[in-house]
Parts: structure tokens; sequence; C-alpha cells
């Protein structure tokens, strides 16, 4: 090492010391002394240092430790696993279980679907995908259909033409089935429906308005609006005499009632010529009747109207009424350009709930009433159609509105055999449309449920079943009120 380079201390120690002996032992004294001081203090340093490193190794002296901050850490997701997109919010588990009403052996081979109205969340399902026969429940769809096929305002329209032939009128049925032959002022089954007195009235005034006109001595009847056959395959011949179903044509009177004024009487086997000589009469004169297609393009001698389609699906609905729900369900088809026979009913029905966005896959319609017993639609989807129905969404309001109430002053769920006894305790919360054929009962519709939750719900019991089932199928639905959002699926 260069002598520039030597510390003090080294430097001292290769000089002679000065003042002899005892100078000399003072001097190696304090540099002793000296010595141990740097050391104690360079060892202090080290351990000081050791501390703040977390070692026991001494630090250079002359280096700054500067603290590292720590990372943060970086959360990362698995791509392989679903996350949600929302949070999700915990709910306790629910605890009122139907289980012991849904298993009542009087529903037979039973499906249900319950659905939250206001979440749409199912709370309550049994086979409630799979598509079944409906009976008169089908009544709602064939009303959403005409709802958005036709609107709420339409009305069916029947006109009298001039014939081919002097003397000739043609009644031209325009597929009004409410169409009345009781004397205006006298209110039929159907209330505000057309009256022929009036189409006769009409007729009368505008043939003598023009001179050349000789008298009217013939009336032909035209039905061709609608094409047969008219009774499905799938409806029991019975129901004629019963008095629950006519023949569908498009020319007829009050329902081809033998009493217009009754919801149930019995039908003819003709309905054109009932109202062709209902026609005749009203005219006044002895007329020949005879069958054919109006001439293209005749002059219009008359008109009257229905009632509007939202006084139609009432009357549909409330009473079950099928004649009215054939009107509407080929009146759908017609419109929207499917056809004008049962056949076309598949595609017109089927069609005309498109707009409603909510799946048909595995539907069947082979009527507008629900008596076929091979009809099918899911309990899925009307809840899901219900769904709408409670939210009113376009004209769906003019449904919700036509629909029976437990308890009601009015009504199939009106009746002394429903909603009875323990049952009476959803009277006033349950709004449907009940379901009856001989192989199925069925109830569906919207329950405000005790908590004030709405629901959704549809029930069928299915198979060999008898009258007592609608007792099963009322407490299973008091069951849905009570339980509400609580509802299990157990």
């Amino acid at each position: 090492m260069d002598q520039a380079e030597q510390s003090p201390v080294d430097a001292d120690a290769d000089r002679a010391p000065r003042g002899g002996t005892a100078a000399v032992f003072a001097q190696h004294r304090r540099a002793a002394l000296i010595a141990a001081l740097v050391f104690v203090l360079l060892c202090s340093g080290a351990v000081f240092a050791g501390t703040q490193t977390g070692t026991n190794e001494p630090a250079a002296a002359s280096v700054a430790v500067t603290p590292t901050a720590t990372p943060s850490p970086t959360t990362t997701v698995d791509p392989a696993r679903p996350v949600p997109a929302e949070p999700t919010t915990a709910r306790g588990l629910r605890s009122c279980s139907v289980a012991g009403l849904a298993a009542d052996t009087r529903l037979a081979e039973f499906q249900a679907r319950v659905v939250n109205a206001t979440t749409g969340e199912v709370l309550f399902d049994r086979g409630g995908t799979s598509a079944s026969r409906t009976a008169s429940v089908m009544k709602v769809l064939t009303s959403a259909a005409a709802l958005n096929v036709l609107g709420s305002d339409y009305r069916a329209t029947t006109r009298v033409v001039k014939g081919a032939e002097p003397g000739q009128v043609v009644l031209v049925g325009g597929g009004d089935l409410t169409l009345s032959r009781l004397p205006t002022g006298q209110e039929p089954f159907y209330t505000g429906a057309a009256h022929l007195d009036d189409l006769a009235t009409q007729t009368r005034a505008a043939w003598a308005a023009d001179p050349a006109n000789p008298p009217i001595t013939s009336l032909v009847l035209d039905s061709s609006y609608f094409s047969g056959p008219d009774w499905d395959e799938g409806w029991a011949r019975t129901e004629l005499g019963l008095g629950t179903m006519p023949e569908i044509t498009a020319l007829m009177v009050d329902g081809d009632r033998n009493d217009p004024t009754r919801s149930t009487s019995a039908r003819s086997e003709d309905p054109v010529a009932r109202a062709g000589q209902a026609f005749a009469d009203a005219l006044g004169g002895e007329l020949a009747l005879s069958r054919a297609t109006a001439p293209a393009g005749a002059a219009q001698l008359g008109a009257v109207q229905s009632a509007t389609v939202s006084t139609l699906i009432e009357q549909s609905l409330i009473v079950s009424d099928n004649t009215v729900a054939e009107m509407l369900a080929r009146l759908v088809a017609i419109e929207n350009g499917a056809g004008n026979s049962f056949s076309a009913l598949q595609q017109g029905i089927v069609g005309g709930l498109a707009a409603y966005g909510i799946d048909t896959t595995g539907m069947i319609i082979k009527d507008g009433s629900g008596l076929s017993p091979h009809n099918a639609v899911s309990p899925a989807y009307l809840t899901a159609l219900f769904l709408k129905v409670n939210a009113r969404e376009g004209n769906l309001g003019v449904l919700f509105d036509g629909l029976p109430i437990a308890g009601g002053p009015r009504g199939s769920l009106s009746y002394s055999d429903r909603f009875a006894g323990a049952n009476a305790a959803a009277d006033g919360a349950v709004f449907a449309k009940t379901g009856w054929i001989d192989t199925g009962y069925t109830l569906a519709g919207i329950i405000h449920a005790a908590d004030g939750t709405p629901l959704t719900f549809a029930i069928y019991a299915i198979g060999t079943v008898s009258s007592n089932a609608k007792i099963a199928i009322d407490s299973l639905a008091t069951g849905f009120f009570h339980c509400g959002d609580n509802l299990s699926n157990n």
C-alpha cells in the first residue's frame, strides 16, 4: 500500500515517539483506548444494521439501506371456471312444503309449475316442461293469439249483398258465431251481439231504394269463409246434445243454441240452415233458400258487426264458452294467412303467439277451445305467458280482466264446488282459467299470495280423473297461496 493511502493511525506508528518512555507509554495507552472505542462503535453499527436487515451479518457502514415496498397481490380468475356476472344475494332455504297436497291421488298423472312473477324464479315444478292436454285452459292461448293478430277492437262482420239473379240476396257469414236471431232490444246469451232483424231492416231499405229491383224472392246462404270439416275428430259427438259445442261454420246464430239466452243449450245438426231460416223470417216472406258463394264484387245491402275481441275474450274465458273460442281461433288463422280450417289452427295459433317471445317447441294445437284431447301445451309455457299477462304487456291486460276469480261474483270459479271450505282462504286471490275434459282437469293463472308475492301457476290432473280432482287442484292452489315466495320444491 502507498503511504498516501495509509490511515493516520498507521502513519503515527512508524514515527519515533516524543518525550521519552513515559510519553511513549501514554501514547500507546491512548492508541489502545481509541482502537477499542472504534471497535465498539463499529460493532454497534454492525448490530444495528443486522437488526434492520433481519440478519446477524454486519452491513457496510457506507451503504444506505432503502426498504422495498411489498407488492399487492393480483387476483387472477381461472378462465375455465364460470363466474357470475353479478354477485348473488344469499337467502334462506324455502321451507313451505305442499308435498302432501301434491301427492293427492285425485290428481292422477300430475303436472304443475309455479313461478315468482316478480323475479321469474321457478319455485315448484313437477313435469312442468312436458306438453300435455290442456282442456279449456287452451282458451288462454287462443285469446292471447287473438289479441296479437286481430287486436282488441276487431269485430267480425256479417253482410248481405245482391245475388246473381233478380230478386235474390245473399247472406254472407263472416265468422260471427254470436249473431243473434232475437229481436233488437232483447239480449241473448252473448251480450252486445249483433241482431239479424237489424240486418234485415238495412237490407229491405237498400233494396227498396232502387225502384228497378223486383221483390225479394230468394235467399242464398254463403258460409264459405270457414272451410270444413265442421266438427273436429277429437270431439265427442254427444257435445251437440249436451249443448256445449256447435258445428263450426262461418254462418250461424246464437252459437246455434236452441235457447239463445242460455249458456248450455242443445245445438243442431245444421247451423247454417237455422241461421238462413231466421233471416228469411226477419226479411218477411216465403223465400227460396239455397247455398252458394256470393258473386264477386256484389253490391252490399247491409252489414252488422260482432262485439269487439276484448268483449268476446271475456265471454269465452269467464264461463269457458267453446263457441267463441273456436270463432276466435278460426279468425286468427284466417287473418295471419294460415287458412280457414281446423288444420290451419296449428300454424295460426302458434304463429299468433310468436310475438310474445316464448318457446313454443312441442306445442300441438287441434282446436281453439281445448275440447280436443290431442292438444298439447306445457305448464312451463303457460306460466311464462301468464308472466306477461300479469304485467299487462301489450293487450294482455284484456286477458287478465277476463279470468274467473276464486269466490268471485261470476264465472267458472264462482261455482259452489270451487274453492269451498278451507280453500275459501284464497278467495279473491286466484285469477285462473279452469279446464275439464273426460281425461283431465286443469287450472292455470295468477295467484296474489298471502305474503304479497304474485305467482303464476299451472296445474294438470291428467288421465283417469273424476270431478273431485277439482277439489285436489283447488287445495293445491290454496297451498301455493299460503306459501307465496317461501314455497319449496320438495
